[in-house]
């Protein structure tokens, strides 16, 4: 497999779902404003989103791939790996269904149990919530389908289609603000059921593509066959234990409806950016490699494993130190760019810029579980990695219940970082305990030659924030030549002492440049 190539091709279509998603935040951020109707929505569709993790990505899809991968025949035959699909469809589906009216008809509950009394205590707010909760909860059953047909997909290393898929629900919201642009809850809900439409959409996407791939997946009565316990048996233990996560960002938003009208919002701002290049590296690099270290594990290559996730390692590194650096100094110049206007303040864009500030301290970090954990689900080791994030997230969960009325918003974004590098730790040193993946000089050299040159960068970056300080506070033209002078003027120093001083690999980037200058 080539691993810039497939990771290259996620990331790439990612973005284009990222852009969207950042021309929707922008839209929303000054239709919408920090009001109560914009976090309510938030809060509608945070939901749905929390339980389809849960339940559609986490330990069911790095337990499913595995298996999937495995049932290929190896002239690439497909009827083993399809028969295996539709077993695990049949009782997948049925279990979505059910959770799904089971949520709706006890919503009125699940809201009083994860609300603070902020929201309960009022009656519009409390039935608005449950309202659009209601709509946009069988969003869950549309994406959790995503994820099974997506781990096919990937299976096959077909992977524009499931890369792709996130970009149409963005398509549906970006339409519903476009054609209600009202604001308040009539906009709230019109972007409620444009949730819905995207999860149709996009499962619709991915069944396409698999039919394409020469898969036509039969819907079979649900049966709990031999193949389907090996799956349960695999991921059970991990998914009730993930559960637990779960629990944690539950509490997370509780936290958040305990501090002042506005904090969804701006929590949700940081998040967006703090996971762009998440999705952009690390999810799209974790997501390349798990099948290529289950086939070499399989047949017994541990060095070949391991060599992948030192290149994983690089190359995700080698995006996320610097996304870490330039988003921490310039977090107040790229929220001013991005949402202030409109219903928007500039008080709203500083509170967002603060929390963006911290919550990507830990972006690194973040970043290496996606690239870590790979090397325990193609073992089949879905415990340790859950059982690592279940005891860091505790204690981010301890750490919110201690000083959130001291620090107050800050707390939530600080816990998250320091979790997630409790969290990376613990992956590695167990990984390099058991002898699977270690970093060696080599990587060890590289990575510090990326630090200094992502430092390089943030001064710099900082400088010319200074010298251009007037335009981030000027019209949206300004504005915007003052991004481009930050972004362009960091970008460059970066990547010239990267190149200068080794700190990426010239010749993958050569062999990346061939390839587009013969494509074009």
């Amino acid at each position: 497999m080539n691993l810039l190539k497939a990771g290259g091709t996620i990331g790439g279509l990612t973005m284009v779902s990222r852009i969207l998603g950042f021309a929707r935040e922008m839209i929303f951020a000054r239709v919408m404003g920090a009001s109560a109707a914009a976090e309510v929505f938030i809060w509608a569709f945070q939901l749905p989103n929390l339980l389809r993790r849960l339940l559609g990505e986490g330990a069911f899809s790095q337990g499913f791939v595995p298996l999937f991968a495995r049932r290929i025949g190896k002239e690439g035959d497909l009827e083993d790996a399809k028969r295996f699909a539709e077993e695990v469809q049949a009782v997948f589906l049925p279990a979505l269904i059910i959770i799904t009216v089971l949520f709706i008809i006890a919503m009125p509950a699940v809201v009083i149990a994860v609300a603070s009394d902020r929201w309960t205590d009022d009656p519009e707010k409390f039935a608005f919530t449950v309202y659009l909760t209601q709509i946009t909860f069988p969003y869950l059953i549309f994406i959790s389908m995503v994820s099974l047909f997506s781990g096919i997909l990937n299976s096959l290393s077909r992977f524009v289609a499931a890369a792709f898929a996130p970009a149409l629900l963005n398509v549906a919201l970006l339409a519903a603000l476009l054609l209600v642009p009202e604001g308040g809850t009539t906009t709230a809900v019109a972007m409620a059921w444009a949730v819905l439409v995207g999860g149709v959409l996009q499962l619709a996407l991915c069944i396409v593509a698999t039919r394409r791939a020469g898969l036509k997946l039969k819907l079979r009565p649900p049966r709990m066959t031999p193949r389907v316990k090996e799956l349960l048996i695999l991921i059970l233990p991990a998914t009730i234990g993930a559960g637990g996560y779960y629990v944690s960002q539950l509490f997370y938003a509780y936290f958040a409806t305990r501090l002042p009208e506005g904090s969804f919002v701006y929590l949700s701002q940081a998040d967006r950016l703090n996971q762009l290049p998440l999705a952009l590296v690390g999810s799209a690099i974790g997501t390349a490699i798990l099948p290529a270290i289950s086939r070499h594990i399989g047949m017994g290559e541990e060095r070949q494993a391991a060599n992948i996730q030192g290149r994983a390692t690089e190359l995700a590194m080698l995006l996320a130190i610097p996304a870490t650096i330039a988003l921490m100094v310039a977090a107040g110049p790229i929220m001013t760019v991005l949402f202030e206007g409109g219903r928007f303040t500039a008080s709203d864009a500083a509170t967002s810029a603060l929390v963006l500030s911290i919550l990507v301290t830990g972006l690194p970090a973040y970043v290496m579980i996606k690239v870590l954990a790979p090397g325990f689900y193609a073992r089949k080791d879905m415990k340790t990695p859950v059982v690592i994030m279940l005891v860091t997230l505790a204690l981010g969960v301890i750490a919110n219940f201690i000083w959130i009325d001291d620090i107050g918003i800050a707390i939530l974004p600080l816990a998250t970082s320091a979790a997630a590098w409790l969290n990376a730790g613990a992956l590695y040193v167990l990984l390099a305990k058991r002898g699977h993946f270690r970093i060696e000089g080599w990587l060890g050299e590289r990575l510090g030659k990326q630090l200094i040159a992502a430092l390089a960068m943030g001064a710099t970056i900082w400088l010319v924030g200074r010298l251009l300080a007037a335009y981030f506070g000027g019209s949206v033209g300004e504005r915007l030549v003052g991004t481009v002078a930050l972004i362009g003027a960091g970008s460059l120093v970066y990547f010239t002492l990267a190149w200068i001083t080794g700190g990426m690999d010239r010749e993958d980037v050569l062999v990346l440049l061939r390839r587009k200058k013969v494509a074009a």
